[in-house]
């Protein structure tokens, strides 16, 4: 993987649409159906041939790129937004740390990839086994990561399902961040650098 500023937006920007869209499943009960195939695609992706390969392309990251370019720290829901971007980060170096939960996460996306033959991306049956991925081996690394929204969406097992596949895609997206170079120090002090950068790529989708 290339450790340039267009590789860590594009792994930052599917950070940034996954937690985007759990935070409008949460809230809504249902989000931006091509923006939650990409990210649900991105899981499977595991064998890409460069950065953007994983979501398909750029305009499938609108919404991760237009999140990193006005959202993250510039509003009220841009902290809660902020907020998920830190859980899942700090998730994602525990997962890193733990081969053998690398390992079972690995054997359950080649699951998963081999139920895609049977099952469409998008329904439920698949959405609900992404997410017993992210129950079974990511959460337990814990801490939870809390997730605000309507009390009645949030109750509902298809919200529950659909937001933790999401969380899952946002791990993914954080494992590719780490891989093409992303530092907590760009996240810091190269954000800048991810706004414009973000911002040419919407222009020109």
């Amino acid at each position: 993987m290339a450790y340039t500023v267009y590789d860590r937006t594009i792994a930052f920007a599917g950070i940034c649409q996954a937690a985007k869209l759990v935070q409008k499943v949460a809230r809504d009960g249902h989000c931006d159906d091509d923006a939650l195939e990409a990210c649900l695609k991105s899981i499977m992706a595991t064998n890409p041939a460069n950065t953007i390969d994983i979501f398909g392309s750029e305009a499938n990251l609108r919404i991760g790129l237009e999140t990193l370019a006005a959202e993250i720290d510039n509003s009220p829901s841009g902290n809660e937004l902020t907020r998920y971007l830190i859980s899942v980060m700090a998730l994602e170096r525990k997962l890193a740390s733990r081969r053998d939960c690398m390992a079972q996460l690995g054997d359950r996306i080649d699951t998963a990839k081999r139920q895609v033959v049977h099952f469409d991306l998008m329904e439920d049956q698949m959405i609900s086994n992404l997410a017993s991925i992210y129950l079974d081996i990511i959460s337990p690394l814990g801490p939870r990561i809390q997730v605000t929204g309507t009390p009645a969406q949030l109750q509902q097992q298809s919200v529950q399902h659909k937001v933790r596949a999401l969380l899952l895609a946002a791990i993914r997206s954080a494992v590719l961040w780490r891989q093409v170079g992303g530092k907590r120090r760009h996240i810091l002090f190269g954000r800048k650098q991810m706004v414009q950068q973000a911002k040419i790529l919407l222009a020109r989708n």
